[in-house]
C-alpha cells in the first residue's frame, strides 16, 4: 500500500514538472516567436502582453499575466471543480508561468508558422491531457472546462474549442487574420490531442452474452459501480437460452470490464459499441468515488459490529 502510494505521488510530481515544461516550451519556442496564440488564458495573456508592448511600450511577460488570470479562476474552481483539483492546477499554473518567464524565447525548430502552430498546439494538448488524466490540470481555462464537463458530460476538448473562439477573433482583429488562422490550427491541435489522451468523457455500451449472469453482475457492480440491464436472449443457431447484460461505461473502464467478465465467464461474448449520448443517470467519477466510500464505511460498520 505504501509503495503504491509513493509511486502515485512520484508519478504526479513527474507529470507536474513535465506538463509545466511542455507549456513553457510551446509558448516560448513555437507560438510567441511566430505571433501565434495559444488556447485559453495563455492566448489571452499573449494578446494582452503584445497590446501593452505595442501601445504603451511596456514589456510584461506572458507568464505573469497568465498567473494573474489564474487567481480568480482558482477561487471559482474551488467550489465548482473540486478543491484538490483546483489546488494542484493552481500550483501547476504557477510553475508553468515561472518556467515561461525564465526559459529563453527563441524559435526552436522552424520559422514555418503552420508547423509552429501544429507542434505548439500538440505540446500544450499533451500537457493538458496528462494532467487531466491524473486528476488536475494546467490551470486557467482548464479549470473552467473541467467544471463544465463535470456538469454536462461534454468533451473537454470540445469545450475548450468553443471557449477559445474569442482568442481567434481577438487575434484576427489585433494582428491580422492570417495569424488568426494559424491560431485556429494550434487550438484545434490542442483540442484533438486532449481528447485522444483524456478519454473519461467518452462513453461506450457493452453487450455481454453469458450463462453466468449473477456472478458477472456481482463482480461488475462491485468494481465498476455501473448500472446493468439484464435481457433474456437465445442463440439463433443452438437455440440455447442465455442472458445479455447491457451497461454503459466510460472508455477507461473498458479493459477492467473485459477482465472482470472473463475472470468469471471465459466463454462470455462481449460486444462494445460507441455511445453518442446518454440522457441521464450516468455516474461520473465523483459519484462513483462517493458510492465506494459509502460502501467501505458500511462494511467497516458491519465488521465492527461483528467484532463486538
Amino acid at each position: 500500500m505504501l509503495v503504491s502510494r509513493t509511486r502515485d505521488i512520484l508519478l504526479r510530481i513527474g507529470v507536474f514538472i513535465i506538463a509545466s515544461a511542455l507549456i513553457a516550451i510551446a509558448l516560448n519556442n513555437f507560438l510567441i516567436p511566430n505571433n501565434i496564440f495559444s488556447a485559453g488564458f495563455n492566448g489571452i495573456s499573449q494578446l494582452i502582453s503584445l497590446f501593452l508592448k505595442t501601445v504603451f511600450g511596456v514589456n510584461v511577460q506572458v507568464g505573469f499575466i497568465a498567473f494573474a488570470f489564474n487567481v480568480p479562476v482558482a477561487i471559482v474552481g474551488w467550489f465548482w471543480a473540486g478543491k484538490n483539483f483546483t489546488i494542484l492546477s493552481f500550483l501547476n499554473n504557477f510553475l508553468a508561468a515561472f518556467l515561461q518567464v525564465m526559459l529563453p524565447k527563441t524559435t526552436l525548430v522552424s520559422h514555418d508558422p503552420i508547423l509552429a502552430a501544429l507542434f505548439g498546439g500538440i505540446l500544450i494538448g499533451v500537457a493538458i491531457g496528462i494532467t487531466f488524466k491524473l486528476g488536475f490540470s494546467t490551470g486557467g481555462m482548464d479549470i473552467v472546462a473541467m467544471a463544465v464537463q463535470k456538469r454536462t458530460g461534454r468533451s473537454i476538448g470540445f469545450i475548450n474549442l468553443a471557449i477559445n473562439g474569442v482568442v481567434v477573433l481577438l487575434a484576427g482583429a489585433f494582428i491580422g487574420w492570417q495569424n488568426a488562422m494559424y491560431t485556429v490550427i494550434g487550438i484545434y491541435a490542442t483540442s484533438v490531442t486532449v481528447d485522444k489522451i483524456y478519454t473519461s468523457h467518452q462513453k461506450l455500451t457493452a453487450f455481454i452474452v453469458t450463462k453466468h449472469t449473477e456472478d458477472v453482475v456481482r463482480i461488475l457492480q462491485n468494481d465498476l459501480i455501473r448500472g446493468i440491464t439484464i435481457i433474456d436472449s437465445r442463440g439463433a443457431y443452438t437455440r440455447e437460452g442465455s442472458q445479455t447484460l447491457m451497461m454503459v461505461l466510460s472508455r477507461y473502464e473498458m479493459n477492467d470490464m473485459q477482465r472482470l467478465t472473463k475472470s468469471v465467464d471465459p466463454d462470455a461474448f462481449i460486444n462494445v459499441v460507441n455511445t453518442i449520448e446518454t440522457s441521464t443517470n450516468f455516474w461520473n467519477e465523483e459519484l462513483q468515488s462517493q458510492v465506494r466510500s459509502e460502501r467501505l464505511a458500511a462494511q467497516a460498520q458491519i465488521k465492527a459490529a461483528l467484532d463486538e
